[in-house]
């Protein structure tokens, strides 16, 4: 008898115990699973650090975007070793330049490691003036030389521009893009399944007609099309303007499809049937009985269609149909790849593809994660 009152409770019993207490709101909840999950919570930090650098790109970069210096110039490592192998502080680049020793093959100068010159490296450094938010003129740097020399962390384009800045300021651009087109699909394909899925009869079959007629269109060819009916000296906002009303306007039709699809199966349930009985409108049941259970869909169907638009864009960039100079973006930046060559011997002009991948996975990861916590009870 003793042994049996000592023994210690059932794990179940534990786990009630030691559950919070109170009442939970829903956020509390979706929070306390996310965290559960490594793999969302890195998701997470990774696109709240995209962001941040997206909105402070400026801030940021190490060097105005626009500036030219010795092109195709290799990434330059951050030492912190002097000539002699000793340690030093702070942190330095060597610029290459010439010696005046010869190759004895190519008899050309032999290019190297400037030791004589160091570029000291440092926080909240002064150096190319800006426009924080376009409005606040300012000069500081996140990351860069201490005395407003050129640095290149990932080399150098053909023109000499610094590819890292260039990337960084390109993040705005790319995301700008990604977000606001899912945005305006989220936003019409939502209302449009719902509302299609609730009344059914004639009006879903006719709704269902258009979207496959726009589910049909191929839709590279109709985006190449498209995008080269504008005009070359059309201003960059209205170019802009007019490639984010392409992809919203060929994108939307899928998530109209799925979200009819969750609405047909939710509008069968009894309370909202109980809810259509006792005469609620049919604005309130779609928007406060049906929306809310296909949020747990839209939100993982958002967070895998960004990194598609940032690699439609991409690809768009790539080809030259998505932004044009001066604006920077991610595929405008990897039309220097278009020669293999190029690559083959210029292998740093390859990391608008990191900040890609960065993106996708980061996107991914955080949209694994919210299936998961915002699931149904």
């Amino acid at each position: 008898m003793l042994a049996f009152d000592s023994a210690p409770p059932p794990p179940h019993e534990e786990a009630v115990k030691n559950a919070p207490q109170g009442n939970e709101s829903y956020l509390a909840l979706v929070w306390r699973r996310l965290r559960r999950s490594w793999t969302g919570v890195m998701g997470l930090v990774l696109v709240g650090l995209l962001l941040v650098m997206a909105i402070f790109a400026d801030f940021f970069a190490p060097m105005d975007p626009k500036a030219t210096d010795v092109g195709f110039a290799p990434p330059q490592v951050i030492s912190f070793h002097d000539r002699d192998g000793n340690l030093t502080y702070p942190p330095r680049v060597y610029a290459l330049g010439e010696s005046e020793e010869l190759d004895p093959v190519t008899f050309q100068p032999i290019v190297g490691p400037d030791y004589d010159n160091p570029r000291l490296l440092g926080f909240f450094v002064k150096g190319a003036e800006y426009k924080l938010f376009g409005l606040i003129p300012a000069s500081r740097h996140f990351f860069g030389s201490v005395d407003g020399q050129p640095v290149h962390f990932l080399g150098t384009d053909k023109f000499g521009r610094d590819v890292l800045s260039r990337a960084i300021i390109g993040s705005r651009i790319s995301l700008t893009i990604a977000l606001t087109v899912v945005f305006i699909v989220t936003m019409i394909g939502t209302t449009v399944g719902m509302v299609s899925g609730y009344f059914g009869g004639t009006f879903d079959t006719w709704v269902q007609r258009f979207v496959e007629v726009v589910l049909a269109f191929p839709q590279l060819p109709l985006y190449l099309a498209l995008t080269s009916l504008i005009p070359v000296t059309a201003p960059t906002n209205v170019f802009l303007g007019f490639v984010i009303i392409v992809m919203s306007a060929l994108g939307w039709a899928q998530m109209s499809r799925e979200v009819r699809g969750k609405t047909l199966a939710l509008a069968r349930i009894d309370y909202v049937r109980a809810a259509m009985a006792v005469g609620a409108t049919d604005r309130r049941i779609i928007f406060q009985h049906i929306f809310p259970n296909v949020m747990s869909h839209v939100i993982v169907a958002v967070t895998l269609h960004i990194p598609s638009v940032v690699l439609l864009e991409s690809f768009l960039g790539f080809l030259g149909f998505a932004v044009k100079p001066p604006l920077i973006s991610w595929g405008l930046m990897l039309q220097d790849t278009a020669n293999y060559s190029v690559i083959g011997t210029y292998p740093w002009i390859l990391a608008p593809v990191g900040f890609v991948l960065i993106t996708v996975f980061a996107f991914n990861a955080l949209g694994d994660g919210l299936r998961d916590a915002v699931d149904p009870y």
